[in-house]
């Protein structure tokens, strides 16, 4: 029985539980307060803010007028910082994805040389083959002018 009271020592002495009590009971309090005042909360909560005018003196315009400059520049930018923030997990796709883009620009930079030198040595042979021709053509028409 005593190691029972003393297990439950912290949960069912008169001392601890008095205390859960006062707790509850402000609790009430504030709940009973925020339903009496429900409309009024509710109306303060969807009038905003920036239409009451808040008393600046007179020397802090100028800093006041600067820091809303910054504030608007600070929310253009909002979006694009936030874009690049959730950007940053997919990088290292980004980058894999971008290894594999150069692979395949390499393989495709070995083709076009491998063709362009197919190109070149097809123009040599046409050369050749024309030279050929024109060659066997002034030999035909010498010696046909011979006959």
């Amino acid at each position: 029985m005593l190691q029972l009271e003393k297990e439950t020592a912290d949960i069912a002495h008169p001392f601890y539980l008095g205390k859960k009590c006062e707790v509850l009971q402000d609790m009430n309090r504030h709940l009973e307060t925020v339903l009496k005042e429900k409309r009024a909360l509710r109306r303060r909560l969807i009038k905003p803010k920036c239409q009451e005018s808040l008393p600046i003196e007179a020397t802090f315009h100028k800093y006041i007028v600067e820091l809303l400059t910054e504030a608007v520049t600070f929310i253009e930018r909002l979006e694009s910082h936030l874009r690049t923030i959730r950007s940053i997990p997919q990088i290292p796709k980004m980058m894999k994805d971008m290894d594999i883009a150069m692979k395949k620009t390499e393989v495709l930079v070995i083709d076009l040389e491998e063709l362009a030198e197919q190109i070149l040595k097809w123009r040599e042979v046409q050369k050749e083959v024309y030279s050929d021709s024109i060659r066997n053509i002034a030999e035909m028409d010498f010696s046909l002018s011979l006959t």
